[in-house]
């Protein structure tokens, strides 16, 4: 384990690799672009801007090189106004990098280039992300995309959404990303991770393409432990599904405090899935705007629903929300 990190409270702590990002100066195929503008990209560091342009206190963890890069996107983060004091320097490891061709509106079809392998975010570890740091918020945020990286990140993902005493609300993005997996045991390693966590985003079609799950009923049957999933459907907007405890019974005589319910986790004071009541569904449409650029909208609507969250509204509130900040982005 390593240090700790400054214990200062942040209402949703965000892990994951963050990398530069370069975007062609004009249209057209990676080898015939010019020169590129930069920027920043990464599914939570972008959750962690929106939800600090929010308003909420936000911390992202993470490591980058110890280069202009990393010193590019640490400043850039910032400049949001989330805390970056947990992001942690590799003197031995890059920052991660890609490159990427506007989406033509027409096909959808776009190049992207990333230059990620062995980056310093790869390496992250329980041993060097030490979990109870990151459990120090309300809510911690993660992404299938992490999982991917490494097997050391591999490691640290499990141990994130263990379903252990203290643990913090665990939100997972599944981020399905088939390029990044080494072997096809990917999707249900990225099952298993959301069946760990509190609230789960995933899309019906990656539920489609990685698990062979198609309609919401079908994914919420392979999920039922996630007190909240979250299903994007695209145009035809979003699906929540909410469980809330029972009251717990009454306990009978037994042999002792070793017993415990069928189902439940040992050692856990998550309740096992059996132990949760009826499911709320609820269906939100999504808003009708001039798309002008797709990427990060995924991200945006995770960051408006989970603002909604932490502000106690209601399911279909938190929707709305999610498809508002989608829409922003979408239309930046």
């Amino acid at each position: 384990m390593t240090g700790t990190l400054p214990q200062v409270h942040a209402e949703v702590v965000c892990l994951g690799e963050s990398m530069v990002t370069f975007l062609p100066s004009r249209p057209g195929p990676l080898a015939d672009v010019p020169s590129f503008d930069r920027t920043i990209g990464g599914a939570e560091s972008n959750v962690a801007c929106v939800l600090a342009a929010a308003g909420h206190r936000v911390r992202w963890i993470s490591r980058v090189g110890a280069d202009g890069f990393g010193d590019h996107l640490v400043r850039s983060v910032a400049a949001y106004g989330v805390d970056t004091s947990g992001v942690r320097r590799d003197p031995d490891r890059p920052t991660g990098v890609y490159f990427r061709t506007a989406t033509d509106r027409a096909t959808d079809a776009h190049e992207v280039v990333y230059y990620r392998a062995g980056s310093a975010a790869s390496a992250m570890s329980p041993e060097n992300m030490a979990p109870e740091d990151l459990w120090s918020g309300t809510l911690l945020h993660l992404s299938g995309i992490t999982a991917a990286l490494s097997d050391d990140c591999l490691a640290l993902m499990r141990a994130l959404t263990a379903r252990v005493p203290g643990r913090p609300l665990v939100s997972f993005d599944v981020n399905h990303r088939p390029n990044l997996w080494r072997d096809p045991s990917g999707v249900r390693v990225l099952l298993d991770l959301a069946r760990g966590a509190d609230v789960v985003f995933v899309g019906e079609d990656e539920a489609a393409a990685a698990w062979d799950l198609h309609g919401a009923e079908a994914i919420r049957a392979a999920l039922p432990e996630p007190r909240t999933l979250v299903i994007k459907r695209g145009a035809a907007g979003a699906t929540v599904y909410t469980r809330e405890p029972e009251p717990e019974p009454e306990p009978e005589p037994g042999p002792g405090p070793e017993s415990s319910a069928p189902g439940a986790v040992p050692g856990s004071s998550v309740p096992a899935a059996s132990a949760y009541g009826r499911d709320t569904v609820v269906s939100v449409p999504a808003l009708r705007v001039e798309v002008v650029a797709p990427v990060g909208a995924g991200d945006a609507f995770a960051a408006g629903f989970l603002s909604a969250t932490l502000r106690g509204l209601p399911a279909a509130a938190r929707l709305r929300h999610g498809h508002l900040m989608a829409a922003a982005a979408l239309t930046v």
